[in-house]
């Protein structure tokens, strides 16, 4: 498979195109910023700069010639604003929706945020009031694009990870439509990507995701 991922120098997406490379397969990852090409390169991918707050879906489809998946693990990131949670978190994820449409690439895989539906509406607005209004527009911004993908006839997957950790990968998870609030090692985020992607799991499934006990192929596969 040739997989592209946009937000392709985040912390999951470099773990996921070295497991994607070592996998036998082809990463391509989507990057704004041309000093992280070489991050991206040292990890076996392909580079494709692009800016998702300045493409329209027509020039995104037309850098996706020849993909066979994409995954949105892009995100405006920390001290970033609210209004770019919403250009890049939500805005972002739509366009690569778009653009696959366009491309005639049916699978997709969104990186979202566990309980991103339990925003507080009145709270979730820009300009922010706060700091803590800010991670309200955050999860806004997910619930949105998750909307959004879940609307359409793609063939897709979103998942919803717990607080994110730096920890080695365990393997095993906990998944669910809901799960009780907990953490997972990025490793293991990028490793359920995968496992959805290359056995084909989860289609059409949203559900949430933490470290638990059981292996992850077979946590998909239940979903499935």
């Amino acid at each position: 498979m040739k997989i592209a991922i946009a937000g392709g120098h985040g912390q999951i997406a470099l773990l996921l195109a070295r497991l994607v490379t070592d996998a036998g397969h082809d990463a391509v990852s989507i990057v704004r910023n041309p000093a992280h090409v070489t991050d991206v390169e040292q990890q076996g991918a392909r580079a494709i700069v692009a800016d998702l707050e300045q493409l329209g879906d027509d020039d995104l489809a037309l850098r996706l010639r020849g993909v066979d998946a994409v995954v949105f693990a892009a995100g405006a990131g920390p001290n970033s604003g609210a209004e770019r949670k919403l250009s890049v978190d939500r805005d972002g994820a739509i366009l690569l929706a778009d653009a696959a449409e366009r491309a005639g690439i049916a699978r997709y895989v969104m990186i979202s945020a566990m309980a991103a539906d339990s925003y507080d509406p009145e709270r979730a607005v820009v300009p922010a009031r706060s700091e803590a209004d800010v991670f309200q527009v955050y999860l806004r911004a997910k619930a949105e694009a998750d909307a959004n993908l879940r609307a359409r006839s793609l063939r897709w997957t979103i998942v919803r990870p717990g607080g994110l950790l730096d920890t080695p990968p365990q393997g095993t998870v906990d998944v669910g439509r809901t799960v009780p609030r907990g953490s997972i090692p990025r490793a293991d985020v990028a490793a359920v990507v995968l496992h959805a992607l290359l056995d084909d799991t989860a289609v059409g499934v949203q559900f949430e995701v933490t470290s638990g006990d059981t292996p992850i192929p077979a946590a998909l596969s239940a979903l499935s």
